[in-house]
């Protein structure tokens, strides 16, 4: 009697049930490829404007860029209040795509020469510029935050983009994002989630030329840090801009911006007091270390 029979007959008898041999299962079928309009086409490569001059509308935009929770709204009402800078609620631009749903167009698109990405990247300009237009200012300076993880894409898009790098304290980025929501963000989430961005904003600060800026700077002395934003941009400075409570901004929801009730003040709110360097996780010392936070 094999040992598999007797394991039966045991089994049988304690139980009233059998073991039987375990069928091999076929491999998984492989998901079913997307949609058509979903797919992007083959080859698909991120690469700047033929002819730049002609392939954009929109002319030396502006992009602020920022971990979350770092004062960007109040730098983007701030800006939007000057007379030649129209500087919109966050677009999330870059998370627009382009379906090409059958294959006719998609033929069309190849043999006309463009990837997936000019494509695209044709509605991102489109879209802005028409934002711009309806301000009638002759500026943009567009601030979502997640543009960081974007920035070499931007750059190539708009070849002639300016760059404006806002800092924050790290741990003060890290207690401000608990404090916006703190049942659906604990503080045990809150590094890791924070830091993905000011990784990337410190890539793009390392290949990109631009004009950093700290939030504690620019709410100790506004007009001082206003002024040396608005000689970089080529501009004049205007008082209006500390004034950014008496102009309409657009609505201040979550998602599109900052909605708490300090940037609903319409005046320059103190910033929160620096941590004690002993306050400072592990995790965060490289970067505040890298932005002066704390030295060497």
């Amino acid at each position: 009697m094999s040992w598999r029979y007797r394991a039966n007959a045991t089994l049988e008898g304690l139980t009233g049930y059998t073991l039987k041999r375990r069928l091999r299962k076929e491999p998984p079928k492989p998901p079913p490829p997307p949609p058509l309009e979903l797919q992007r086409l083959p080859g698909d490569v991120v690469r700047p404007p033929v002819d730049p001059a002609h392939d954009r509308l929109l002319r030396e935009p502006v992009f602020l860029l920022s971990s979350v929770r770092s004062g960007s709204t109040l730098l983007r009402v701030m800006l939007n209040s000057h007379s030649r800078v129209h500087s919109p609620i966050e677009t999330h631009f870059r998370r627009m795509t382009v379906g090409l749903g059958t294959e006719p167009v998609r033929q069309a698109m190849e043999l006309l020469g463009h990837t997936h990405s000019d494509i695209e990247h044709l509605v991102w300009d489109r879209l802005l510029h028409r934002e711009l237009s309806r301000s009638g200012k002759p500026i943009l300076a567009e601030k979502t935050p997640s543009n960081v993880f974007a920035w070499r894409r931007i750059a190539t898009c708009w070849p002639d983009a300016r760059f404006v790098f806002l800092l924050r304290h790290p741990m003060s980025i890290v207690q401000s994002w608990h404090e916006a929501d703190p049942e659906k963000r604990p503080m045990e989430e809150a590094v890791p989630r924070t830091m993905s961005y000011m990784t990337y904003l410190e890539e793009a600060r390392t290949h990109l030329d631009g004009h950093t800026m700290r939030y504690e700077a620019l709410v100790a002395d506004p007009e001082a840090e206003l002024r040396r934003l608005c000689l970089y941009l080529g501009l004049e400075w205007e008082p209006a801009m500390l004034n950014y409570g008496k102009k309409d901004h657009g609505g201040f929801v979550k998602g599109i911006g900052d909605w708490r009730d300090k940037i609903r003040t319409g005046t320059v709110v103190a910033g929160r007091p620096l941590p004690a360097p002993d306050e400072i996780p592990e995790e965060l010392r490289q970067i505040c270390r890298l932005w002066d936070y704390i030295q060497p």
